[in-house]
């Protein structure tokens, strides 16, 4: 699907958490998140990580040159979920 828009002159850029199989599909373009499958975009309530990830994405549009390029975002599973759990704490979503 990717390489078929970007046929139509149409960037794209793939967010994903199976670098593996990005690997194996090599997409013009991917930016890989090492979360959880489904967790693309992290965990919940948390847009600063949300907005980071869709900003960092985009960014990869302008500044890859070679097409299968896979860019790791640095940030692990394990600090989303920290981060996500003190912003459901102060949502009052979590006990202290």
């Amino acid at each position: 699907m990717q390489r078929a828009v970007e046929q139509r002159g149409i960037a794209t850029v793939s967010i994903s958490v199976a670098r593996d199989v990005t690997e194996h599909c090599k997409p013009p373009r991917a930016v890989f998140v090492p979360f959880r499958m489904g967790h693309h975009f992290g965990v919940p309530f948390h847009a600063e990580l949300q907005r980071r990830i869709i900003v960092e994405a985009l960014g990869r549009i302008e500044e890859v040159e070679v097409s299968g390029d896979i860019y790791d975002l640095p940030i692990t599973w394990a600090q989303a979920r920290t981060e996500g759990r003190l912003i459901e704490q102060t949502m009052g979503l979590r006990p202290a």
